[in-house]
């Protein structure tokens, strides 16, 4: 089965070419452009590449995984944060309209949730919780077994809890978990605590590696305040495995030290000892994976 995937990010978008199988998923060939704030001239840019792998293999579906809130069943996007302009798109229509297959759109968390479970870290587990930590931070839970979205696919916007009283601005609010521990709000953070304007998470973990103190004090603080949100989903949902992405897969060795001690201070002791925290296992390209999964379960 050959399938189109859609990964619909804050700084960037990417399409690729995926054949499943039933035990794995192959990216055949991939794509990637600049997020604008124009919706349809961003998915402009893709669409010669797009078509190019609809005529190489006969493709059956795209997939569409993008941050929320959105509407899946609608095929809208909502009020995204990271994505100005595309509030109210109707993505799943304009991708039908192009290529003429259907295309199906699901939260990015969920998405990314969903594939681990299947094919990656979360393999074997019936309790599990993906984290994505992009440009920004959400999450996607599988319990019992199944993937649970919530009434209204909401469920897992882990991003807004508000941890501080006050901190960088993110989600709609300062203070939030995303605003601490996003790739963009690692970034504001760093330049709250009197570091330069608009350096990226990607530059500050270069330079913590490289032994600079302001760097590392920023991933402390940051790695402070990911263990604290990350004591609440264990103790209310009570996982068998944390699977994170993002920053967390490139930088883990930067916030393990701080994110454990904050763990082990405020988790319930028996509910953490059954918890894996690891980083996802479908490398960088996570995204495309998930996207091209929600083509594959057409939904």
């Amino acid at each position: 089965m050959y399938v189109v995937g859609y990964d619909i990010g804050g700084t960037k978008c990417a399409v690729s070419l995926g054949e499943a199988d039933g035990e794995k998923i192959t990216i055949l060939d991939r794509f990637e452009v600049k997020t604008t704030t124009d919706p349809v001239a961003t998915l402009g840019a893709m669409e010669p590449k797009t078509r190019e792998f609809f005529a190489k293999k006969p493709v059956k579906s795209i997939g569409i995984s993008c941050g929320g809130p959105l509407d899946s069943k609608a095929g809208k996007i909502l009020v995204v944060a990271n994505l100005p302009g595309w509030d109210g798109f109707e993505i799943v229509k304009y991708l039908e309209g192009k290529f003429g297959v259907k295309a199906y759109l699901q939260n990015d968390a969920n998405a990314c949730a969903l594939v681990e479970w299947k094919y990656g870290a979360g393999k074997g587990t019936s309790n599990m919780i993906f984290i994505t930590m992009g440009t920004g931070f959400g999450a996607g839970l599988i319990l019992d077994g199944k993937l649970y979205s919530g009434t209204n696919d909401n469920a897992g916007e882990v991003g807004h809890v508000r941890m501080e009283k006050d901190g960088p601005f993110s989600f709609g609010k300062s203070g939030s978990l995303e605003g601490f521990c996003g790739g963009g709000g690692i970034s504001r953070l760093a330049e709250r605590m009197g570091g330069e304007k608009g350096v990226s998470a990607k530059e500050l973990a270069m330079r913590a590696r490289a032994g600079d103190k302001f760097a590392l004090s920023v991933f402390e603080k940051s790695g402070e305040v990911l263990g604290r949100g990350l004591s609440i989903l264990i103790d209310i949902l009570n996982p068998e495995r944390i699977v994170i992405g993002g920053v967390f897969m490139r930088s883990g060795d930067l916030f393990l030290p701080p994110m454990t001690r904050e763990l082990e201070k405020e988790s319930l002791s028996y509910a953490l000892k059954v918890c894996e925290i690891v980083p996802a296992s479908l490398s960088e390209n996570v995204g495309d994976y998930a996207a091209i999964s929600v083509g594959i379960r057409g939904e």
